[in-house]
């Protein structure tokens, strides 16, 4: 909640923290001077954490920072995004219209399933209506921007608490936000529990740049400083006893100085010694007990009962938890406020303990059975109040009776409420609810019984999805076990999820014994029905480039399929012109060399897809993964494009987004071939954030060696040989094709480095030498051409020369190749400049023709400089602005630049691009410009100006040529330099 002042964390003054504090005012001075700050507190319960939070948002309202403040609760650390809402709830309603107006469309519409301010009223689907999905990343990077807004124009302090109790839709904001940084004036403070913080939290927050996160640990006190602490009335002699038996902790200090002597505690008023799960020292955890036993019945009473409420409460919902008046409640509670257990919250009529240890000790001191009954009158209440479904869950989950089909329902619901925002929280929801299921519920008209295989394969979704590998597979295992051995489709459904699972943990071998266990159990007369195993033995042998294996399986699929009449589960088409089979004709074909085939199975694949429904794509959507890939490795750019744009929909629309990031890298990879660069690295981006939702690293290594392959375009080759070995580190040594892509990335990036002869090792390894390689033959073309430029540019013929031959071997690498044609224009520059460029003309010819305008662009450069070579200037001139202005436009700044020095060579000065000559950024650039330094991607900035994606680009281009940068994050400096975006390409920086 936003505020004027921090609120009072307790009466005494703050001792031993001044060089802490200092270095939080410094951190919330270079937020306010426009830098995101990452700042963590983390030190033992008690350490004084919440109290320098308290000091940051001092510091922060100083600097004239928005302050707003959330916290993680122990009991109630399973609602999505719970940190985020608590903090930012307030003040996305007070400033809901200003909000919605700086956001775009698909970010206002994904956060008002968050906070309903944001809500138009019109019609639309929300995100939850998309199904579970790992597109979460799109909601984390909404909240980013709404960050940036609520930034706005005075700058920001988020401030969390307690955040080891965060919920893992939290964890996974904090990981995206530590990984992009939001831009502008924002300081976001954490503390946790050094002990209790979980391995996805310390992963999440040490994802952030060294530069942008500063970790506090908060010490102990020192003798002197406890003595401070504790004041003059407490002698040396004690003073010293209390410092040893807390450890120099302010809170045991403060809880021992309460208590009577040491001893005085009687075993019957301490809590139970786990009550605390050992983070307590025995002579606080006796003293807080003794406390609590000190308060009179119906106070004590009130603290237990408050304590089941959250981290909050109110006097009524006391009285229901209790139970008991309102009067007693309120009674009560002022006697809990008297002896400080309990002190008023911010929010008016409202209470909260003074420190989550006491709550904690206060809850673990009921009893379990009164705890129960408890939290099931709280559950009643607030279904009478008609609250919302995950409220009354929390408490039922805590109360309800085995067999409680009423109880089931609500948690089921509750499930289906969180899948989008946080599945791993929604998976343990529904396993709550399977847990009270009985084997064979006895339903009413008014609690119908869900079945409990179906939950189960929800739940193995939600888990899957939830980045939870190992408990879906493990779930989908006990479906397999409880599906009778005659249910041959089910089974055969199950196993195949369970080989996905297998596969994304690195464990194809074992999903490759399980699909061969499950097909041999499988009589002849119901292989139709084992279709779905077949299909995914045959894709885990193409991805492992094992192309006898797949040829031997697809006979056996293709026998199969005409034994049973010409149908696979209900296609209702012959082998032939079935889809999944002829898509995975097509990936055997190229990736065994037969073109001919393979452009053949791939016409044959468009008009069926164009053919079929969703409804029947959907079953089959691992298959089509393939079709995606190959389309666009074979140059069938356009059909790729179409095909994975529909294959991402279905894959949201039917929960099978566990296969979005492939098909996102896949996206990526399309458009980088295209020439959509600034694109192409949005839905890398996306693909990177999609697989470490998921925790694959194959697809995380994936997704960031096709990110390096792209940034390299970009010619920031530093990025993308960190991406790269990211890559490398995430494929840990795996042989198959996408483990070398990583490789290949680290290769051309140190090429890009100009170290030749090392990156040029590292390409050559990549492709294997060239025997047997794993890789797959476009890729192994571009090696060739990329590595023969350099050469070249080295003047090294005959190294050239070497990789021209090499692309020349590969299958179809020869005259059809504009690959290969280009490879030996490159390396006859030198030799025989006339037929380089004849051979660079052929190479843009054949790139035109499919499409990849870059790859066109590097043919005009080479066409260019060997004319120039020739002594044709005109003709050298023609092809190289031709090259530069497609470059340009692109974003390939690093080939752009390369392109200026040869036009300079011959005596062209206004080589830039089509910008304007004065430098200054047109009224629609400048535009442009604002929404790149707030962080729209293309497409969001297309969507905002109604502008197409393609225009969006050329602006982008025009930009940073204009601004002299290579980067999006550097276009913001220039612009924060300028003061104003039309002035900032202008030296003057007058308008235009």
């Amino acid at each position: 909640m936003p505020g004027s002042s921090p609120p009072p964390d307790g009466n005494r003054a703050l001792v031993g923290r001044a060089e802490v504090v200092r270095l939080l005012g410094a951190e919330a001075e270079r937020a306010a001077g426009g830098e995101f700050r990452l700042v963590e507190l983390t030190g033992d319960p008690g350490a004084g954490k919440t109290r320098l939070l308290g000091e940051t948002a001092g510091a922060a309202l100083r600097h004239g920072l928005t302050v707003l403040r959330g916290r993680g609760t122990e009991y109630e650390n399973d609602v999505p995004l719970s940190l985020a809402v608590d903090a930012l709830d307030d003040q996305v309603d007070r400033r809901a219209e200003q909000v919605r107006a700086a956001l775009d469309a698909e970010s206002a519409r994904l956060l008002a399933d968050v906070f309903p301010s944001l809500s138009d009223g019109g019609p639309g689907q929300g995100p939850a209506a998309t199904g579970t999905g790992l597109n979460r990343y799109r909601l984390h990077r909404a909240v980013r921007l709404l960050l940036e807004a609520l930034a706005d124009p005075g700058g920001l302090a988020v401030l969390l608490d307690d955040v080891h109790w965060a919920d893992e839709g939290s964890v996974e904001l904090l990981s995206h936000l530590a990984r992009h940084a939001p831009r502008g004036p924002i300081l976001l403070a954490v503390t946790y529990r050094t002990r209790q913080a979980g391995p996805r939290l310390t992963a999440a927050l040490a994802d952030a740049a060294p530069g942008l996160r500063t970790r506090i640990q908060v010490a102990p006190l020192t003798l002197q400083e406890a003595g401070e602490f504790l004041g003059p009335s407490v002698g040396a002699r004690r003073r010293r006893a209390l410092y040893e038996a807390s450890g120099g902790n302010p809170l045991y200090l403060e809880a021992l100085a309460r208590s009577a002597p040491a001893g005085a505690t009687s075993a019957e008023s301490a809590a139970p010694a786990d009550a605390d799960d050992g983070l307590l020292p025995g002579a606080v955890r006796e003293a807080l007990a003794a406390e609590l036993a000190a308060l009179p019945d119906g106070a004590r009473l009130a603290a237990q009962a408050a304590a089941t409420l959250g981290d909050e409460f109110e006097p009524g919902m006391v009285a229901v938890a209790a139970p008991t008046t309102e009067a007693e409640a309120l009674a009560a509670l002022d006697e809990l406020v008297v002896r400080d257990v309990v002190r008023c919250a911010p929010a008016p009529g409202r209470f909260r303990f003074r420190h989550p240890v006491v709550r904690h000790l206060a809850y673990a001191s009921s009893g379990a059975g009164w705890r129960v009954a408890a939290h099931a009158r709280v559950a009643a209440a607030l279904d009478e109040r008609d609250a919302p479904t995950v409220t009354r869950a929390r408490h039922i989950a805590r109360s309800a009776r085995f067999g409680d089909l009423l109880a089931v329902g609500v948690l089921v619901e509750a499930a289906r409420a969180t899948a989008y925002q946080s599945p791993a929280t929604a998976a343990q929801w529904l396993r709550t609810a399977l847990d009270l299921l009985p084997e064979k519920p006895g339903g009413t008209a008014e609690a119908p019984a869900p079945d409990r295989l179906s939950l189960l394969v929800e739940l193995a979704r939600l888990q899957g999805v939830g980045g939870r590998l190992v408990q879906g597979r493990d779930t989908a295992l006990e479906v397999l076990r409880l599906l009778p051995p005659d249910a041959w489709a089910q089974r055969a459904r199950a196993a195949r999820f369970c080989a996905i699972l297998e596969r994304l943990l690195n464990r194809q071998a074992e999903g490759r014994a399980l699909l061969r266990a499950e097909l041999g159990r499988v009589p002849p007369e119901h292989q139709a029905d084992a279709v779905p195993l077949h299909l995914q033995l045959i894709g885990d042998s193409l991805i492992r480039a094992d192309y006898p294996a797949a040829a031997e399986q697809l006979d056996r699929l293709a026998a199969v399929l005409a034994r049973s009449g010409g149908t696979a589960g209900g296609a209702g088409a012959a082998p032939d012109d079935w889809v999944p089979l002829v898509t995975l004709r097509l990936g055997h074909a190229y990736g065994s060399g037969d073109l001919d085939a393979a452009r053949d199975l791939a016409g044959r694949a468009e008009r069926l897809t164009e053919e079929a429904t969703d409804a029947e794509l959907a079953p089959w959507l691992e298959s089509l993964s393939f079709l995606c890939w190959i389309d666009a490795m074979m140059g069938r750019l356009p059909q790729a494009v179409r095909m994975v744009e529909r294959s991402l929909a279905i894959a949201n629309a039917t929960g099978q987004s566990y296969l979005s990031p492939w098909m996102l890298t896949a996206q990526a990879f399309t458009y980088g071939r295209t020439g959509r660069l600034a694109e192409a690295v949005d839905r890398a981006e996306d693909a990177v954030d999609a697989a470490r939702l998921l925790g694959s690293d194959e697809c995380v290594a994936l997704a960031l060696a096709v990110k390096s392959l792209l940034v390299r375009w970009t010619g920031d080759h530093p990025a993308a040989l960190a991406l790269a070995d990211e890559a490398i580190r995430h494929a840990g040594g795996r042989r198959e094709w996408w483990a070398r892509l990583g490789v290949v990335g680290r290769g051309l990036a140190l090429v890009g480095l100009d170290e030749v002869d090392t990156g040029g090792a590292e390409v050559l390894a990549a492709c294997d030498a060239f025997v047997s390689p794993l890789l797959e033959r476009s890729c192994l073309l571009v090696c060739c051409e990329a590595m023969a430029d350099a050469e070249a540019e080295r003047g090294r013929a005959g190294a050239a020369a070497g990789w021209a031959d090499r692309a020349a071997a590969v299958p179809g690498g020869g005259t059809g190749s504009g690959h290969a044609v280009l490879a030996r224009a490159h390396a006859d520059q030198e030799a025989d400049p006339a037929a380089a460029v004849g051979g660079a003309v052929r190479a843009a010819e054949l790139f035109e023709a499919t499409g990849e305008r870059l790859y066109a662009a590097r043919a005009w450069l080479r066409a260019g400089t060997a004319h120039a070579r020739c002594g044709e200037k005109a003709a050298a001139r023609t092809e190289l602005a031709r090259a530069a202005e497609v470059f340009g436009v692109c974003g390939a700044l690093g080939l752009h630049a390369r392109t200026v020095r040869e036009q300079r060579r011959l005596g062209v000065r206004a080589g830039r691009t089509a910008a304007r000559a004065d430098g200054r950024l047109s009224r629609r650039e400048a535009e442009v410009a604002e929404l790149v330094r707030q962080g729209f991607s293309n497409q969001r900035i297309a969507e905002r100006l109604f502008l197409s994606p393609r225009t969006v680009e050329t602006h982008v281009a025009h930009v940073f040529a204009k601004l002299g940068v290579s980067s999006r994050a550097a276009v913001a400096g220039k612009l924060a330099g300028a003061g104003s975006p039309e002035g900032a390409g202008s030296p003057e920086g007058a308008g235009p």
